[in-house]
């Protein structure tokens, strides 16, 4: 599933748009840092600990994305 942003190039000109992507950027970049480090963690427990979580280990991409992209 593809994540795309709409930039919208703000009167104020180029310095303006600039902002907006940087900003953009580094909220993709925080989103994939969060998705990275929940696959990490989730993927460090064992077994028997993801059970006692109600997940199971096919669940871990998927709930990362969902904490790091939303639903």
């Amino acid at each position: 599933m593809a994540h795309a942003q709409h930039i919208q190039v703000a009167h104020n000109g180029f310095g303006e748009w600039l902002r907006q992507v940087i900003a953009v950027t580094r909220d993709a970049l925080e989103r994939r840092r969060v998705y990275r480090q929940t696959v990490s963690e989730l993927g460090a427990l064992s077994n028997r600990e993801l059970a006692d979580l109600g997940i199971s280990r096919s669940m871990i991409r998927s709930l990362a994305k969902e904490t790091a992209y939303g639903a």
